[in-house]
């Protein structure tokens, strides 16, 4: 019964190759994860007008696999293998413990794109990893330098000569000004407003509208005007 039910190679339908609403000549893209960050990511990706998203995959709750979402299939991860060859991947969950998702799709072959929003505006001597989204509204200053599978959401804007680690997540309105430094799987909250010349470490966590006036060491939780450190010993969020 759970072999008919999870079969150990899926294929797309030839109707699910072209699904209303999907684009049929752009690069095919799946999107890992599909919780409610994973439509907004849908969203940013067909607006690129680059890709196609013929399926969402899952690696946590199995039963959400039974049915499409937003008329993709959703595809148990251990069965996604045999798309890794034909598509990129993209993950939308924003937790930044989202590496060992992300880990599991790599070890099946995927590889990974990234999706920069139209509206968004990169700096021609800036860079931006694999994996990562910039989403609408986003600016991203000169000589700055974005790592793989970080997510920098709506409105954001980013620093000249700054560096953002792998794995980092930025939600809506940050402000981070320039020569700052983001350690890796840090989760900086909404409307947060980090200061120049500032060094924030490693899986840390920068509470909603706090301003980061002074260095941020590894594994802490900061929150408030000056930004103060409440919990420590964390592994980001």
């Amino acid at each position: 019964m759970v072999d008919k039910l999870y079969p150990k190679k899926f294929e797309l339908s030839r109707e699910g190759e072209k699904m209303e609403g999907q684009g049929s000549t752009g690069e095919k893209i799946v999107i890992l994860g599909t919780n409610l960050f994973a439509p907004e990511v849908l969203d940013l990706i067909e607006d690129t007008g680059r890709f196609e998203v013929t399926a969402f995959i899952e690696n946590w709750d199995r039963k959400k696999t039974n049915q499409p979402l937003l008329g993709r299939p959703v595809v148990w991860i251990d069965n996604a293998a045999s798309l890794a060859s034909s598509h990129k991947a993209v993950c939308s969950i924003g937790s930044t413990h989202r590496q060992g998702f992300i880990q599991q799709a790599a070890a099946l072959g995927f590889q990974f794109t990234t999706v920069i929003h139209p509206s968004a505006r990169l700096s021609k001597m800036s860079s931006v990893g694999k994996g990562s989204i910039l989403s609408a509204g986003v600016i991203v200053g000169s000589n700055t330098k974005v790592g793989n599978h970080v997510i920098i959401n709506r409105g954001s804007l980013i620093g000249h000569n700054t560096v953002i680690h792998d794995y980092v997540t930025i939600s809506p309105g940050t402000n981070i000004a320039g020569v700052v430094s983001i350690g890796e799987a840090t989760y900086i909250s909404m409307g947060a407003i980090v200061l120049d010349r500032i060094t924030i470490g490693n899986h840390a966590v920068i509470g909603a509208g706090a301003v980061v006036t002074r260095d941020v060491p590894d594994r802490v939780q900061v929150m408030g005007i000056p930004a103060r450190i409440i919990k420590k010993d964390i592994e980001g969020r």
